[in-house]
């Protein structure tokens, strides 16, 4: 389903003064940023003790840093071209481009200099191969998520959330200067939880998708079918997690963790599919809770193991 968002990238307020330092950090969406951060650090943990000769601490912070930088890169990329979208939706009319903090030549700029200053530094102090994956997945989320998939398809969510599940794979790749299986089961993990996690958020939020003329799941196809999908996604999703305890990566302590999660996980998806009041808003936040003690506890399942063979 074509968006058919009118173009408005021209209406954004006037101001010609230079957008504070501030201004600049939210165009690089901070929260987005610090579960990127977080997600590339279980990933470079994870591995390192798959190799005897991992990077030392300070290059992995370079790394991490890097990772961060990039994906602020494609934050600011996202809300120059959003920006005509941006100004129609409630929840995003106050971001810095659209009420005019920062000009959008601005932040063009801004987001191309961090987007090659975060490959540069990732490639010259790590590895050309994780700066190759953090090239393709800036180009993901800035272009083919951002100019195709958001508003041209309903499955948006779907296919964009491979975005934000590349971060721990970069890590990965940091720590060992290779693919491993670890890093794709953390991918999996997030590919599948994006679509409840988002979908909960545009029930929430549908007045501003229609508003902006969005093809979000609730607004073309509606509210059952949204909270059906967010059902089946969860169910998709238990299993999966288990895979780092099925595949001999982490120990007891992680199934337990993940198995009370998911408990708590299945029971809001069915007062979702129920269509209880608040249900929506309520699987959106323990969604977030949900992936972050997830992925902890891998490094914290990690830790222990480590102390008990005494690696640390």
């Amino acid at each position: 389903m074509p968006s058919i968002a009118v173009n408005t990238k021209d209406i954004t307020k006037e101001d010609n003064n230079l957008g504070t330092p501030y201004d600049y950090l939210n165009l690089m969406k901070p929260r987005v940023m610090s579960l990127v951060v977080f997600t590339a650090f279980v990933g470079y943990y994870s591995a390192t003790p798959l190799v005897e000769n991992a990077i030392n601490p300070i290059l992995a912070l370079i790394g991490i840093f890097a990772i961060a930088l990039g994906a602020g890169a494609s934050g600011v990329l996202n809300q120059w071209y959003d920006r005509d979208i941006d100004l129609l939706m409630e929840r995003t009319k106050n971001r810095p481009i659209p009420s005019g903090k920062v000009q959008p030549s601005e932040a063009l700029s801004f987001g191309i200099i961090t987007s090659i200053l975060s490959i540069i530094i990732l490639g010259l102090s790590i590895n050309w191969l994780a700066a190759s994956l953090l090239v393709f997945t800036i180009f993901f989320y800035s272009v083919v998520y951002t100019i195709w998939l958001k508003r041209y398809t309903v499955q948006n969510i779907v296919i964009g959330g491979a975005a934000g599940a590349f971060p721990p794979i970069i890590g990965h790749i940091c720590a060992t200067g290779s693919f491993g299986l670890e890093a794709l089961i953390l991918f999996l993990i997030i590919f599948l939880w994006t679509p409840p996690h988002f979908w909960a958020l545009a029930l929430v939020n549908k007045s501003d998708y229609k508003a902006a003329k969005i093809p979000m799941l609730p607004i073309v196809y509606g509210d059952m079918v949204t909270r059906k999908n967010i059902f089946i996604y969860s169910l998709l999703l238990m299993p999966c997690v288990y895979l780092p305890f099925i595949l001999n990566h982490t120990g007891i302590f992680y199934a337990v963790v993940v198995t009370i999660l998911n408990i708590e996980f299945i029971r809001r998806s069915v007062s979702i599919l129920k269509a209880n009041v608040g249900s929506e808003k309520g699987l959106f936040i323990y969604s977030i809770f949900y992936l972050t003690i997830i992925f902890a506890t891998i490094c914290f399942d990690k830790l222990i193991n480590n102390y008990i063979t005494g690696q640390l």
